[in-house]
């Protein structure tokens, strides 16, 4: 047997009782090959009233959610009690889903769930905006 000093043995130890107890060594998590993709969509409604606002985050639950892909998903309602200055206020119902790659979000996009979505909620909307953002694990 080789003489590795004090270091050599420490290192040797280490990788052999990190094999032993769990098979891995610890690395860092590689990157992902490219950015998640955030979609992040504003619904203002026609009529804003609470029950109309209710059915149209149920709606976002029923036809958005659980999409191959969605790393994260909510659908919710404006803050009403957020009113400075910068707050933008012009909308009643928010969705917000990040995608694990762009290519998740385009088959998202044409997805029938997604289309019937669409359908049977667009005359609601008075106005919609969407955001989507490249977006890179910290």
């Amino acid at each position: 047997m080789r003489n590795f000093g004090k270091l050599g043995l420490v290192l040797a130890v280490g990788v052999t009782l990190g094999v032993a107890v769990g098979g891995r060594v610890r690395t860092e998590a590689a990157q992902p090959a490219e950015p998640m993709l955030g979609h992040m969509v504003y619904f203002a409604l026609n009529d804003g009233a609470p029950a109309n606002v209710e059915a149209m985050v149920a709606a976002c639950d029923k036809y958005l959610s659980g999409h191959p892909g969605e790393v994260y998903y909510a659908a919710g309602t404006r803050a009403k009690e957020m009113n400075r200055d910068v707050n933008d206020r012009d909308w009643d119902v928010a969705l917000h889903i990040v995608f694990k790659t762009k290519a998740d979000h385009d088959r998202y996009a044409t997805a029938p769930r997604h289309l019937q979505f669409i359908q049977e909620n667009q005359a609601k909307w008075k106005k919609v905006r969407v955001f989507d953002s490249l977006l890179a694990a910290k």
